[in-house]
């Protein structure tokens, strides 16, 4: 890895978008085949660890939908009884 990624390498992502391209770029780097063994392990510690953090903020996004979903059917039952 880089000297730059050594740095980012435990740095909490900006965003899920920011997590999520430097998971693809990891990839990229790794499939080419030209990083040494150290080097690797560094990478698929660091993709691990973009996991754990894409799937908590998905989870968090799922959850947030569920809240929304049940406001909305809340407030749609309210007017479709108030209608009758």
């Amino acid at each position: 890895m880089t000297k730059l990624s050594k740095q980012t390498a435990s740095a909490q992502p900006e965003s899920f978008e920011a997590a999520s391209a430097e998971l693809e770029k990891i990839v990229a780097a790794m499939e080419a085949g030209q990083m040494s063994l150290e080097a690797s392990l560094s990478a698929y510690q660091r993709g691990a660890e973009l996991i754990k953090y894409c799937q908590g903020k998905l989870q968090d996004a799922q959850q947030q939908v569920r809240v929304l979903e049940s406001g909305m059917l809340k407030n749609l039952s309210k007017s479709d009884s108030d209608e009758q």
